[in-house]
């Protein structure tokens, strides 16, 4: 049985920030490129049974930099869908709503289209990846590369616990995350580990 290896992608200019990041595609700083090259280094000599990727760039781009390849774009790596909190940060929505969490309270509907999700909702998503990737598993190692509430959600989902625990897991831009097994039930092996 593989372990499953989680990447988080380079830093943009709104992680950095604290704003929060879904549909808004923004590039990788220069610090987030030597971030995600940095990766190389401790991916290379593995080989991975499957390779997934947010569909968006700035996990794409992390992807390319950190040498891998045979990748495919699965788009329930997506981002948490923030919906009206796009852009924003948690300190400026607890202005107005001084009792907001996002692991409890999700994210609501915004302009043009753009959905909230709650926690539930992130969770159903990282259920259907976890689905898609324990038939890989028994072949080898899996890799995701995604984005952080996210990862946190699917991280909280393969322990068993609900998604809202997802806020447990801080999980910083570029590192690379490892979940294995200990006595047939998952465990985390790393977090958070760098070049």
């Amino acid at each position: 049985m593989g372990d499953l290896l989680l990447v988080r992608h380079g830093e943009t200019e709104w992680s950095r920030s604290g704003q929060h990041t879904s549909f808004t595609d923004l590039p990788l700083t220069p610090n987030g490129e030597e971030q995600a090259k940095s990766l190389a280094p401790l991916l290379a000599g593995r080989s991975f049974a499957l390779v997934l990727t947010s569909p968006l760039g700035r996990a794409v781009r992390t992807a390319e930099l950190a040498g891998l390849t045979g990748t495919e774009r699965d788009a329930d790596l997506h981002e948490w869908y923030y919906g009206a909190y796009e852009g924003i940060t948690s300190e400026e929505i607890h202005r107005t709503r001084p009792d907001w969490d996002l692991w409890t309270d999700g994210g609501p509907p915004g302009p043009d289209g753009k959905p909230g999700e709650s926690p539930e909702e992130v969770g159903e998503r990282a259920d259907r990846v976890l689905s898609r990737v324990a038939g890989a598993l028994p072949e080898g190692d899996v890799l995701l590369v995604a984005h952080g509430h996210f990862l946190r959600v699917l991280t909280a989902r393969r322990l068993g616990l609900p998604p809202s625990m997802g806020r447990l897991f801080r999980l910083e831009t570029g590192t690379v995350c490892r979940l294995s097994t200990e006595h047939g039930r998952p465990v985390i092996a790393e977090w958070n580990t760098r070049a």
